[in-house]
């Protein structure tokens, strides 16, 4: 099995969820929302501009590589990767607050350990257990 260097959130084909050659569908993808809203507006430009509309289509099926069958290995980390491509910087502020939070719950803990009587009282626990 490959190890996967690269995002994995990235623009696909997906021919198992697509109709022709799954181009709507793997741009849904990786907008994050439904395929039918992206088929009906491909219609929509067929209609008005049938030459360009179809040149695209074409193009996309034969550029864009299909998706891989295992992108993600779990619904969490597809989750973390749409939020990156969606809102990086709301990304980049969790994972600031969660840092933060960790380094509060480490200075209490270190606070907690290296205050005066924790050694004393340390001794009278290991007393009470004897």
């Amino acid at each position: 099995m490959a190890i996967w260097t690269q995002t994995p959130f990235r623009l696909y084909r997906a021919p198992e969820r697509g109709l022709i050659a799954g181009v709507c569908a793997g741009f849904a993808d990786y907008l994050g929302f439904e395929p039918v809203l992206l088929r009906v507006a491909t219609v929509v430009g067929a209609f008005f501009f049938p030459a360009l509309t179809i040149i695209a289509y074409v193009a996309l099926a034969l550029l864009l590589k299909p998706r891989p069958p295992i992108l993600f290995q779990s619904r969490d980390e597809e989750r973390f990767w749409r939020a990156i491509a969606v809102a990086p910087d709301d990304t980049l502020t969790g994972l600031k607050r969660k840092f933060r939070d960790l380094e509060d719950r480490l200075g209490h803990m270190e606070t907690q350990v290296t205050a005066t009587d924790f050694d004393l009282k340390r001794q009278f626990k290991d007393l009470g257990e004897r």
